[in-house]
């Protein structure tokens, strides 16, 4: 290990303390929890149950289903903010120094609150009265702004929540792609253009591949935080109607607020933070490390 090593080492060594100390005692707590039966109102009154917390939780239709959901908001979401964002970043890209003021502009929603967010598109969105159906009733794409029910539909309402965190969180995805389309050598474009390479082919030989690092990064930051996403729906639908846009996360505090149940809902926090932890491993070992390798 050379010294450069060691002085890094040393500099991340308390803020990695710090931090493992942050999140380890709230983990472990999660995990202690989800043995015992305990409830909210004498939470240091323990019985010890084992796996049955976990039982219940594996086999309760209403955690099933949250967890779909859950799979349904998550790809939806990451797939558009993906795809706007990463062609968002290829038109800064060839712009170059002329997309100062667009990479400024777009990047405003993320200074935006998620609840603010939540609030603005529940606005948008809600009932007769939504904008974005008076849009489309100008438009003349529907005759009547009561004809899509965005929140109020069970068929879509998962989907039309999604569009607050697409808004919100887009940008994010062209910003760090833009970095890393700006990190790629030139003289590798420039060699690929001279052997007769089209911009499609440069693109999918050189430009792809080069930045699946950053893709990686994309997907499993972007991946973990719609799959957790709470205040984003609990501000538009609370998770209604009959409970047709309640995910993971909003199950898990059903069961420890409105019923009181912490072990249960510990166990549920305990199997979300283990399948997340396991995505994000094979998102690892699929995009990020053949590139390194």
């Amino acid at each position: 290990m050379s010294d450069e090593d060691r002085f890094v080492l040393c500099m991340l060594a308390p803020a990695v303390a710090i931090l493992g100390l942050l999140v380890a005692y709230p983990v472990g707590l999660l995990v202690f929890d989800s043995f015992f039966k305990v409830d909210t109102i004498t939470p240091n009154i323990r019985e010890w149950v084992g796996f049955q917390n976990y039982i219940n939780a594996l086999t309760s239709p209403r955690v099933a289903e949250s967890a779909w959901r859950t799979v349904q908001y998550s790809i939806f979401a990451l797939f558009f903010e993906f795809t706007f964002g990463f062609c968002a970043a290829l038109l800064f890209s060839a712009m170059a120094g002329e997309s100062r003021w667009h990479r400024t502009i777009f990047a405003l929603p993320l200074m935006v609150p998620p609840i603010v967010a939540g609030l603005l598109w529940r606005f948008l969105l809600v009932g007769n009265i939504g904008i974005l159906n008076y849009g489309l009733v100008r438009l003349g794409l529907i005759s009547d702004p009561g004809d899509i029910a965005w929140l109020s539909s069970e068929d879509i309402v998962i989907y039309s929540v999604s569009f607050a965190d697409i808004w919100l969180t887009t940008s994010f995805v062209a910003l760090v792609s833009y970095a890393g389309l700006t990190n790629i050598p030139k003289d590798l474009l420039e060699a690929a253009r001279i052997d007769g390479a089209n911009a499609l082919k440069r693109f999918w030989h050189v430009t792809l591949p080069l930045m699946r690092p950053v893709i990686a990064v994309v997907v499993i930051v972007r991946g973990v935080d719609a799959a957790k996403t709470f205040d984003l729906i609990w501000i538009q639908t609370q998770g209604g109607p009959r409970h047709a846009s309640e995910v993971f996360s909003m199950n898990i505090y059903q069961r420890m607020v409105r019923y009181g149940d912490l072990g249960e809902a510990s166990a549920s926090g305990t199997l979300f933070l283990i399948v997340m932890m396991l995505l994000a491993a094979v998102a690892y070992w699929k995009i990020w490390r053949p590139v390194h390798a």
